[in-house]
């Protein structure tokens, strides 16, 4: 491994959060919508996410925009493990890709959830999140793809179908695939768990959780309330409307 100190790396890092910053502007509900001649912010619950598009058009849309705002989020993190993946922050151990990966991904989020080409009013960042788990935790090792589909299909789809809560299921697979990176981050770096650079990992996870829970902050509060819209898996799969109004 080849080291490399931040004063190397500032410009890499300012190119990142500005390109993976606009890569999350792309919002491909908006796209999908309007190719069916409808504006997915003014129907159903109005955000331009993969829930919504599901809810309006159907199971099969809504996996495609699922896989399209998954390669959004997974990409650009791919990506730099590539460039990254044979170098350590100087003085440490830890890997710079561990980092880029996550650093990219929060800015995807961010433009996603506060895209400057739509009012700074987006989607929610669920799929792009998952996604970014998905390419980043496949890059770890390539049998941890299955291991995030048990949790997408049996964790977040299970939950759905038994509760019909949407957003609380999405949000406990984010914060569920977080945990899990954070553990194998806790174990390669063990020695040097208070260095700053793999405090920095770990602060990038929590980034991307409370940037998906903030995002979500009126859906959790109409579910406490027992307002929140029901989404039905079953009715999904029919190929009708996944809501229930409350």
């Amino acid at each position: 491994m080849s080291e490399l100190s931040f004063s190397q790396l500032w410009y890499w890092f300012l190119l990142m959060a500005v390109v993976s910053y606009f890569v999350g502007c792309f919002n491909f509900a908006v796209l999908i919508a309007k190719v069916k001649k409808k504006d997915v912010r003014k129907i159903g619950s109005g955000n331009p996410g993969t829930m919504n598009i599901s809810r309006e058009f159907g199971l099969k849309i809504g996996l495609l925009n699922f896989l399209l705002d998954a390669c959004k989020g997974g990409i650009p993190a791919i990506i730099s493990f590539f460039i990254f993946r044979n170098y350590v922050f100087a003085g440490t151990d830890v890997v710079i890709s561990d980092f880029t990966r996550y650093f990219c991904g929060v800015f995807v989020i961010i433009g996603h959830i506060f895209p400057v080409t739509m009012k700074f009013k987006g989607g929610k960042g669920i799929a792009s999140t998952l996604g970014l788990f998905w390419f980043s935790l496949s890059c770890e090792n390539p049998w941890n793809i299955l291991i995030c589909l048990a949790v997408l299909l049996v964790g977040i789809v299970g939950f759905i179908a038994l509760t019909e809560w949407g957003s609380m299921g999405s949000l406990l697979g984010v914060t569920g695939l977080s945990i899990w990176q954070g553990v194998i981050f806790a174990l390669r770096y063990e020695a040097e768990i208070a260095s700053p650079w793999a405090v920095a990992c770990f602060m990038m996870l929590l980034a991307l959780n409370v940037l998906t829970w903030v995002a979500h902050r009126q859906n959790l509060v109409r579910l406490f309330a027992g307002e929140e819209h029901r989404t039905s898996v079953r009715k999904l799969s029919r190929g009708k409307r996944g809501i229930k109004e409350m």
